[in-house]
């Protein structure tokens, strides 16, 4: 589809990526009018914001995670479960209440739910993959692999919803993944057990093998294919519901309850890969609940909880908002993009004296010439040329 307008090349060249993004990533076509101009100017301003939002928020989410281990480092699986089922309860919560507001209407909620299953099927797996692999993997090689993850997605949206990438825009996620392993690599070769997410088992990507290196980045392909797919509910919410488009806690509470529903189906699977017998795992979950609320005498080497646990699963579940609301908005690789971006500002806050941590962490040497080198990508990716026409990367006429 063409953009029509009477808006000069010159002009033009002045509507950013994020723009392009909402009027195609996120299935937003807009006709340029004398208003237009100032309606897409105003759409790209919300999707400036709730990008800025979603990187803060996961730089929050990555630095929490691992201040919330301080108190229940001996209960992580405790705590990934606790999210997951939490999860359930707030966002169908959320939905009741917005459902009795009036802004979730009847026909959101009658939507298929066979793709709800298959976004909570997707996110089931790739935890589990992702718990194997990481079990193995060291937490530096962790997000050198996760690079993949756009590269996936990359791929996806162009195989199911017929997305076209300019040149400069497939270069830009190539430097914003480089510029990201260039920010850890200097420590996967010198320390290879360095976790940036708190935990320091593991192996390097030569000492692991292949087989759990490929795992890894299959769990990163079953997690593009997840965000593929919502975009893909979005898109088709807006035909069932005739232009309008369904509520975020919709696609959250459902997506949530079927993860939570395989998880169960996968738990004697993944206590074990966390060297928890499946008999013992109620005995565990007591234990980690008595740490959690900080409470008797099982709860000696707990300091910090519940507040820094509840903060992480808080922020946790803002994040994860805040990306779907960005991905509603633009697309699956623009949220990717800022949740990437939070990588390098994560590994920066971690030299700062946080409480709880003890001595703070030296800024790895790679650090400088990574940040310039991910910021670079993101200018790269973000830059329209004044000759390209207005739909390059829009979906291909179906």
């Amino acid at each position: 589809m063409v953009v029509r307008g009477s808006a000069a090349p010159k002009e033009r060249s002045r509507i950013v990526w994020i723009a392009e993004a909402v009027r195609h990533g996120g299935g937003v076509e807009r006709e340029r009018s004398d208003g237009g101009e100032e309606e897409v100017k105003d759409r790209t301003a919300e999707v400036v914001v709730a990008a800025g939002i979603t990187v803060v928020l996961g730089v929050g989410n990555r630095v929490l995670y691992k201040l919330a281990l301080v108190p229940l480092k001996h209960y992580p699986f405790f705590l990934a479960q606790f999210a997951t089922f939490g999860y359930v309860i707030v966002y169908f919560s959320i939905l009741y209440i917005r459902y009795h507001a009036g802004i979730v209407t009847d026909e959101m909620l009658s939507m298929p739910k066979a793709p709800f299953l298959a976004v909570g099927l997707l996110e089931a797996l790739a935890a589990a993959t992702g718990m194997a692999a990481g079990a193995i993997l060291s937490g530096a090689s962790i997000p050198i692999l996760s690079q993949t993850f756009l590269v996936w997605q990359i791929l996806l949206s162009t195989v199911f919803l017929g997305r076209r990438y300019r040149v400069n825009q497939l270069f830009g996620c190539f430097l914003v993944a480089i510029g990201v392993i260039i920010t850890v690599a200097r420590q996967v070769i010198l320390f290879p057990s360095y976790n940036l997410y708190g935990s320091s088992a593991g192996h390097s990507l030569k000492e692991a093998g292949i087989f759990w290196s490929l795992l890894m980045i299959i769990s990163f392909l079953l997690q593009a294919a997840d965000t593929v797919l919502k975009e893909t509910i979005f898109l088709d919410a807006r035909q069932r519901l005739k232009g309008g488009s369904v509520d975020l806690f919709v696609i959250n509470s459902y997506g949530s309850a079927f993860q939570a529903l395989f998880i169960c189906l996968l738990l004697p699977f993944l206590s074990k890969l966390w060297g928890i017998p499946f008999n013992q795992l109620p005995s565990y979950l007591k234990d980690g609940a008595a740490c959690f609320l900080n409470i008797n005498t099982l709860s000696r080497g707990c300091d910090g909880a519940p507040l820094l646990p509840l903060l992480f699963v808080l922020v946790n579940m803002g994040f994860n908002i805040s990306l779907l609301h960005l991905l509603k908005i633009s697309s699956a690789v623009v949220s990717s993009l800022a949740s990437t971006f939070s990588v390098p500002i994560s590994v920066y806050v971690f030299t700062l004296p946080l409480p709880y941590l003890g001595v703070a962490s030296s800024l790895p040497p790679g650090f400088v010439a990574g940040a310039i080198v991910l910021v670079l990508g993101l200018l790269i990716y973000a830059w329209t040329p004044s000759a390209c026409p207005a739909s390059a990367s829009a979906p291909s006429p179906k």
